[in-house]
């Protein structure tokens, strides 16, 4: 598996090779750290268990994504969402940002490039996570080896330290365990849109368990000349060594090549009325190439009944290239699109540690449920970026384009210059604790703290300097909890986390000019209270939060001095969500939820004080309706909506709001699975998203997509 190199004209020159180690890698394993599989599952190394229940039903019983313990759902003293991935990508090939539409207060703010969100109105790319392990790199990640995505609401530095600020979003990765059965996939519909996956386990006597996920697919975009290919292998094996000691170990290779897609620029404070399928980009030359490959091995050993260790070893390697013509905006004054050339070879690696202790005590009548742990990472980020030559031999501009019909025979073909060539180095070493007490007469407690010590280092290469940053922070969580009726939770709690210089391995400043390096981090607040019950004999369950998080020390640039960094700056995001979900009666199944919020830049010195978040509406949510019985037709429908949002930070350029309306029709029985799904019904014209008030995405048009799937 060679990294591609770039191109250059015609020609090909390799920049970079992996040099990841695929195979023949020293078994260091832990299992049942931050995660656990769906209900009816076994984690290994975790002693709370819950009963199986109805795999249509939407709702999650537990999970460890939010106290690194398994928790019910309802003793949780945050908001969570859970979306199961297998329903969602029956609609077709989804990214994070499209499968999570709809989740109250959650919005796509992806580009081409790599998945990127908005949690409460404030970023959350560098906040993703699989299996509790944090997953920052930038790429496109691929859905087909996930069981379920949990966002957690609001700061959860406690647990997981640095960033979180409106939340954090947790991949669980389908895992070996008894029971399962082998199946097959396959996908087919407009767009040329096909994929062949398996899911295939199987059981080597009763102390060995292998699971293995495979597979791939294409599809031709709704936009000019676009392309997809994606492929995807992941073998897992469970192997119970002793009573006492578990070990798993699960490997991941996944590519994802596309044509790249900055979407079309802005008209007035529009975006652009053009065509679904106008591109400004080189449809023949450009593409992106993602190869991510992941490495992790669990161990988890009983102490006894109600102690275990954990140790989690994880490596990530990313080799992301790419060849990329875009729009930068339209020129009123020529009447033109301006656009720029950029190559990159972007190599990633990072290694993480974990050690963990959890378990049960008692202290008079409070009963304890304990969780230590450390944590040591090492991350190397090293981008190198080409861009089109402006001066000497070949130098070229890249030709503009015009608005409603570009010309794509108008190219560059000039010489590409290296621009820049950058290495980030970050390390962080990490001590939590958390306790979650039960008092007695339905009141509960939690109470967590990390303490994170985190360095960057960025070395330019090409001008020879560098520069440093080293931030100490602690991150403290209390929550209250009283359950009045056994089918009914409110609660408080107040967070905080941090977020350091070069904290989302972009790097600090390698000049090491005035203070960019030196000022402290921001720092991330919340105040949330909430409500969770259960209704008609538990088959319903409802939450409500109401929420405050305000982001201080925000980083902005002294007025008098722009060298200068001040932590003067507050955003603040305020608002409410809820949720409504589970089964309504006999095979109906409801789930639905809506989100409210104000996200704005409160102070600030550049200005953008009273200026709305980009990417974030003030209303979004959805409602789906399912008719599920166990064999027969079965169908579903719902609604999803989205309102106006702006695509600027200077709030300049307003996407509409939109409804989209999705639709599924199928029959199953105990061997087979056949669904057709209509996707924008209505082929509603909209805009998922924006990077820039020059660079705005549509939204998908109508897809018809047939899925057949077949168990053995």
């Amino acid at each position: 598996m060679k990294c591609r190199g770039l191109a250059q004209g015609r020609g090909m020159r390799n920049v970079r090779k992996a040099k990841a180690p695929i195979c023949l890698m020293v078994f260091a394993a832990s299992v049942g750290a931050r995660e656990a599989p769906e209900a009816g599952h076994t984690l290994p190394a975790i002693t709370v268990t819950m009963p199986a229940f109805d795999t249509d039903d939407p709702r999650v019983q537990a999970t460890t994504s939010a106290t690194g313990t398994l928790t019910r759902l309802r003793d949780v003293p945050q908001t969570v969402d859970s979306v199961r991935v297998a329903p969602a990508l029956a609609y077709g090939p989804a990214t994070l940002g499209t499968l999570l539409d709809g989740v109250p207060n959650v919005s796509n703010a992806s580009d081409t490039r790599f998945d990127s969100l908005r949690i409460r109105g404030f970023d959350a790319s560098n906040d993703l996570y699989r299996d509790g392990v944090r997953d920052d790199a930038q790429y496109v990640r691929d859905l087909h080896n996930i069981e379920r995505i949990d966002v957690l609401k609001g700061p959860s530095g406690a647990l997981f330290g640095r960033g979180s600020k409106g939340g954090i979003v947790n991949r669980i990765s389908k895992v070996p365990d008894a029971g399962l059965s082998p199946s097959v996939e396959a996908q087919w519909g407009t767009k040329e849109t096909a994929s062949l996956y398996a899911d295939l386990p199987a059981s080597l006597g009763d102390t060995v368990k292998l699971r293995l996920n495979l597979g791939g697919g294409i599809q031709d975009g709704y936009r000019t000349g676009q392309r997809d290919w994606r492929t995807l292998f992941a073998p897992a094996l469970l192997w119970n060594v002793t009573p006492q000691l578990t070990a798993l170990v699960q490997y991941e290779f996944s590519e994802y090549r596309r044509t790249p897609d900055r979407g079309v620029p802005s008209l007035g404070n529009r975006p652009a009325p053009v065509g679904r399928n106008t591109l400004y980009g080189d449809p023949e030359r450009d593409y992106i190439d993602d190869q991510a490959q992941t490495l992790r091995a669990r161990l988890g050993y009983r102490l006894g009944e109600d102690w275990q260790l954990r140790y989690t070893f994880d490596a990530f390697w990313l080799d992301s290239q790419f060849d990329n013509t875009y729009q930068r905006g339209y020129h009123a004054g020529s009447g033109r699109v301006t656009r720029q050339r950029f190559q990159q070879a972007l190599g990633v690696r990072n290694l993480r540690n974990q050690i963990e202790a959890e378990g049960s005590l008692s202290t008079g009548r409070v009963q304890h449920r304990l969780l230590a742990g450390l944590e040591f990472t090492n991350q190397h980020r090293s981008p190198t970026l080409w861009n089109a030559a402006t001066r000497g031999p070949g130098a070229m501009p890249v030709p503009s384009l015009g608005l409603f019909h570009p010309d794509l025979t108008r190219q560059h073909r000039g010489r590409m210059d290296r621009y820049s060539e950058v290495e980030h180095a970050a390390t962080n070493s990490a001590i939590y604790l958390q306790d979650q007490l039960s008092f007695g007469h339905g009141f509960q407690a939690l109470v967590g703290l990390r303490a994170d010590a985190f360095r960057v280092t960025s070395t330019d290469r090409l001008r020879n300097r560098t520069g440093s940053s080293e931030t100490n922070a602690l991150s403290p969580r209390l929550s209250l909890l009283w359950s009045p009726v056994a089918s009914q939770t409110v609660y408080a709690t107040y967070s905080k986390t941090f977020s350091p210089t070069g904290g989302g391995m972009i790097g600090a400043a390698t000049n090491a000019s005035g203070n960019a390096n030196d000022v402290g981090p921001e720092h991330t607040r919340l105040y949330e209270m909430g409500w969770k019950g259960d209704w008609l004999a538990g088959r319903l369950t409802s939450t409500l939060s109401l929420f405050q998080i305000d982001l201080y020390n925000r980083r902005t640039q002294d007025p008098d001095d722009p060298s200068r960094i001040l932590l003067t700056g507050l955003q603040r995001s305020q608002g409410v969500e809820a949720s409504l979900l589970g089964r309504v009666t006999g095979s109906w199944y409801l789930r639905s939820g809506m989100g409210l919020q104000n996200a704005s830049i409160v102070e600030d010195n550049n200005g953008f004080a009273g200026k709305r978040v980009s990417n974030a509406p003030r209303r979004n949510g959805s409602l789906f309706v399912s008719y599920l019985p166990k064999q027969g037709i079965y169908g579903e429908a719902g609604l999803t909506l989205v309102g106006a949002r702006y695509a600027d930070s200077l709030n300049k350029v307003t996407m509409p709001g939109y409804g989209r309306l999705d639709a599924m029709i199928g029959y199953r029985t105990r061997m087979v699975d056949y669904r057709l799904t209509l996707r924008n019904l209505l082929n509603k014209t909209y805009y998922s998203s924006a990077t820039s008030g020059g660079q705005i995405q549509y939204g998908e048009p109508f897809m018809l997509i047939s899925t057949i799937t077949a168990r053995f």
